[in-house]
């Protein structure tokens, strides 16, 4: 019923706990694949561990979009879920999602709140990063709000929206909530199931500069490829009008005048495309 996909890369200490948390759930109707995404460490021989239980891919380094998108073609689940290698469930985590879709018929996608753990020290998330649940496009759009680790996914959405995007360096997760959270009410379980654990140098939100150039990369496709009706195009003008305004000053600051220009030429074509004209970026100042 469950496909569990673990991408991995140098990470084999993680991977472990990982790989134990997933295989003590409670609810075991599943297969899990670990995704090695090119590993230079003993992860091999840690999945070889856990024997037939593990299904291992292998694959040359090209980053954890890529490595996902290979489970998800390679899983046979009817629900997809994912768990990167540095976080761990808590036993019943499948067991209260598919109870949670079960009752809600109507649900594709779902996740779980989180307990969240950075240099071993058990931190508490800010307001901002509550979790939504239901329609919520308009508050995806501000950050990053659906866990990988956290979430079940219904296959058929990724016939229908695609993949994880392997072009994006960061901010591939939230490419596809977007694209998934302008078509689809998103379930909340609200129990803490997973351990989300930061602080190593490796996580890409800490080893990826400027983030938010590749979410307003994101914003300016949506806009450009996605069925948006009016007023879903108006909130991400909007969003990304003001992400491009600070992300800009920012630049100006540092001295990255082409970057600035870059930006500014992106909001003024977006505007013209939608049939916005200057004023849609008169507020940009550029």
């Amino acid at each position: 019923m469950v496909s569990v996909i673990i991408p991995t890369f140098n990470r084999s200490a993680f991977l472990m706990e990982a790989l134990a948390s997933v295989l003590g759930q409670t609810k075991r109707d599943m297969e899990v694949i670990v995704v090695d995404d090119g590993s230079t460490d003993d992860t091999s021989r840690v999945v070889e561990a856990f024997g037939q239980e593990v299904k291992y891919c292998r694959q040359i380094h090209a980053g954890v979009s890529a490595a996902r998108n290979k489970g998800i073609r390679a899983a046979s689940g009817e629900w997809l879920a994912f768990l990167d290698s540095d976080d761990i469930w808590l036993p019943r985590k499948l067991e209260s999602q598919l109870d949670f879709l079960f009752r809600h018929p109507e649900i594709k996608i779902c996740q779980t709140e989180e307990i969240w753990i950075r240099n071993g020290r058990r931190m508490n998330p800010r307001k901002y990063h509550a979790k939504p649940k239901g329609y919520c496009f308009e508050v995806l759009l501000e950050r990053c709000l659906v866990s990988p680790s956290a979430v079940m996914i219904h296959r058929s959405l990724f016939d229908e929206v695609g993949l994880f995007d392997e072009a994006l360096p960061a901010c591939e997760d939230y490419d596809l909530w977007v694209r998934i959270g302008y078509r689809y009410p998103i379930g909340l379980v609200e129990m803490p199931l997973i351990v989300k654990r930061g602080g190593h140098s490796d996580q890409l939100s800490s080893s990826v500069p400027a983030l938010d150039r590749y979410r307003i990369e994101v914003l300016a496709r949506l806009v450009r490829n996605e069925d948006l009706n009016g007023s879903q195009q108006a909130l991400v003008l909007d969003v990304l009008k003001r992400k491009c305004r600070i992300y800009a000053e920012g630049c100006r600051k540092r001295g990255k005048a082409q970057e600035v220009e870059r930006v500014s030429a992106l909001l003024r074509a977006l505007a013209l495309e939608v049939g916005a004209g200057r004023e849609g970026v008169s507020g940009f100042g550029a």
